[in-house]
Order: structure tokens, then C-alpha cells, then sequence
């Protein structure tokens, strides 16, 4: 069979490479595409070299983003109309979606929040929709994903690869470090350009600034988009460190003492990994991360006074092996969407 992987943001790379092995080692083939948008394609060449590389950032407004993703819907059905897989898988790559469906070729989605308004696009079109089990059932159905289509797996996505790595133990040289700070924060911009997000956020600077004045702390903010680097630049914050190029998140995360996320993916890791992990995501809290609260493994930042008396991380984060336990679980459940959803269209 062949699986059409379609990476459309930062995190897809890894949330995928486990379940490409996995398609692999079962003898399909893999055919993967990327939108040159953030750091997804520098992650997805660090694992894979010949990514097709289709599509790229997403611009500002409404009109400019639907302008881009229907110039990129017509690129990958010309791609797709030669390669002709089997079954197209994504995180709500809608315009892998829209492609797909435009040739007949089954569509399996994942998605894990609830508020992203183009949900109503992807579920309606795809043929299995793939969901946490922590998603309120009766919202998701609304937006178009009815019982019969919808399959679920246990925890988060994150969990499917968060323990997908080994520390590296060179992280913090590559990032500008010569020595561990007393305290390493990490810091993730918002999803400014994501059309779900459209709230201003002033929090994250006020957070910023707190979190770097303070004499013992070093802050690694990790951005999206190059006029987020300017944005932080231009604060002239002391003891701020922004990196260039796509690193190893997790392995950073892994030598933190606290994270302050503006965005979900990498503020669920951080949390999943046992670090003390602020989220000020703006608006309406996701349902993941209302689960993640509940269970006391993420708070909301809702003053940077919060982060006045700051500390060194009070236990060591969850090791590789122990947060692995329960992908396999999560994995099976997608791959056998998969499977079934292109086997039974096979051509």
C-alpha cells in the first residue's frame, strides 16, 4: 500500500516518524510532502532527505491564506495525480485534504483541538477522523465528525513521540550555551500566523521580560516566524538566547527548569516530559490542555507575577523509555485507520 504523508507544520516531522518506521517495517511505501512553513521542512530533511517540498509559509489575513492554500491544493494534485497512493494521511493538512479528496483518494485526518475553525473542511471530507479521547464528542460532531467516522485513542498526541529521542547531551553548545545557567527557561512564541489564533498577546512579552530580568535565569525562545525573531529582538532583553534554526526541542526541554508556552504542541511536551510548564495560550483553553491542568501537569499563566520567584526544576524530567510506554497504543490506533482506509480503495 502506499501511505501519502503530509507534513504542514513544525511538529508533524515528529509526531509522523514514528509511524513511518512502523508503516515501513510493515513493508508499505511512504510518500511524504511538506509545506515550507516555520521549521518544517528542516526537521522533516534531518529524517527524511527527499522530502517533496510543496507549498510554503502562510501569509497574514484571511484572503492571502486562502489564496496560498488553494495554490497549494492545485500543486499537490499534480503531485498526487502521478504518485496515486493508496490513502492520504495528515494532522489536518487541509489542503492534502481537499487534494485528495479531488482524486478520489481516502482521507485519514488526526486533530486534537476542538476550536480550529477549518475542523468543518477536514472532517467532513475525510473518510476517518482520529481523535483523543479527551475531545468533547458532541462539538466535534457538529464540525462534521459523526460517530461512524471517528476513531480514538488514549492520551495525546504528543505521547506518540515525545520519547522518540535520546538527550543530547550537546544541546545547550548548539544553542549558544558554554555553561548550564542556574535556571534555563524555554519560551515559545504563539501561533501567530495560524488562523485559529487570532487574539493579540501581550501576556507572552510581560512574561518575557519577567522571566528575563531575573539575575540567575537564562531564556531560550523559540520562534516561528522570522518577524517573531524581530518582535523578541526587539525587546533588547538581557540573558535571551533566540535561535536561528530548528533544534532539537525535546532535548532542550529535557535541560529546562521551566517552560512558558504561547502555543499547544511544545507546552504539552514540556508537560508530558515533567517540567514545570506554564501555558498562556490566548482565548479559550483547548480540552488537552484543560486535561493536562486537571491532572496538575500544566498551569495557567494568567500574571507574570507567577513567574516573579522562579527555582531550579525540583525533579528530574520523565525519562525516553518511560514516556514511551504508551505510544504503541496510539500508533496502532492511526495505523489501522490507515490501513484500512486504504486498502479498501486500493487501485
Amino acid at each position: 500500500m502506499k501511505v501519502w504523508i503530509d507534513f504542514a507544520n513544525s511538529p508533524h516531522p515528529l509526531f509522523f516518524a514514528p509511524m513511518v518506521r512502523r508503516l515501513l517495517r510493515e513493508g508499505h511505501d511512504v510518500l511524504l510532502t511538506a509545506r515550507d512553513n516555520a521549521q518544517t521542512v528542516e526537521l522533516a530533511r534531518e529524517r527524511w532527505p527527499d522530502v517533496e517540498v510543496i507549498g510554503g509559509q502562510s501569509p497574514k489575513g484571511r484572503a492571502a491564506k486562502i489564496t496560498t492554500m488553494g495554490q497549494r491544493i492545485a500543486a499537490l494534485r499534480r503531485w498526487a495525480a502521478n504518485a496515486y497512493p493508496h490513502v492520504a494521511l495528515s494532522h489536518n493538512s487541509y489542503a492534502q485534504i481537499v487534494a485528495a479528496r479531488t482524486l478520489r483518494i481516502p482521507v485519514v485526518t488526526a486533530m486534537d483541538f476542538e476550536r480550529q475553525p477549518v475542523n468543518h473542511l477536514a472532517f467532513r471530507l475525510a473518510k476517518t477522523v482520529v481523535l483523543p479521547e479527551v475531545l468533547p464528542g458532541r462539538e466535534l460532531r457538529w464540525q462534521g465528525a459523526r460517530p461512524k467516522k471517528v476513531e480514538r485513542y488514549p492520551g495525546l498526541k504528543e505521547e506518540l513521540y515525545i520519547g522518540d529521542f535520546e538527550p543530547d547531551p550537546a544541546i545547550l553548545e548548539k544553542v549558544g550555551l558554554t555553561a548550564r545557567p542556574k535556571i534555563l527557561a524555554i519560551a515559545r512564541t504563539p501561533p501567530s500566523r495560524a488562523i485559529y489564533h487570532r487574539f493579540a498577546n501581550p501576556l507572552f512579552e510581560e512574561a518575557l521580560r519577567t522571566v528575563c530580568s531575573h539575575a540567575n535565569a537564562t531564556c531560550i525562545v523559540l520562534t516561528r516566524h522570522p518577524e517573531q525573531i524581530a518582535a523578541v529582538e526587539a525587546l533588547k532583553l538581557s540573558n535571551c538566547i533566540i535561535p536561528r534554526s530548528a533544534i532539537d526541542s525535546r532535548s532542550l526541554l529535557y535541560a529546562a527548569d521551566l517552560m512558558i508556552g504561547a502555543g499547544g504542541t511544545m507546552t504539552r511536551e514540556a508537560a508530558l516530559l515533567g517540567i514545570p510548564t506554564w501555558t498562556l495560550f490566548a482565548g479559550t483553553p483547548p480540552a488537552v490542555d484543560r486535561w493536562l491542568i486537571g491532572q496538575g501537569m500544566l498551569k495557567r499563566l494568567n500574571s507574570p507575577r507567577q513567574l516573579v520567584d522562579l527555582r531550579p526544576r525540583a525533579a528530574e524530567p520523565h525519562t525516553p523509555a518511560h514516556l514511551r510506554d504508551r505510544a504503541g497504543r496510539i500508533e496502532r490506533v492511526i495505523l489501522d485507520a490507515t490501513t484500512a482506509a486504504g486498502s479498501r480503495y486500493r487501485r
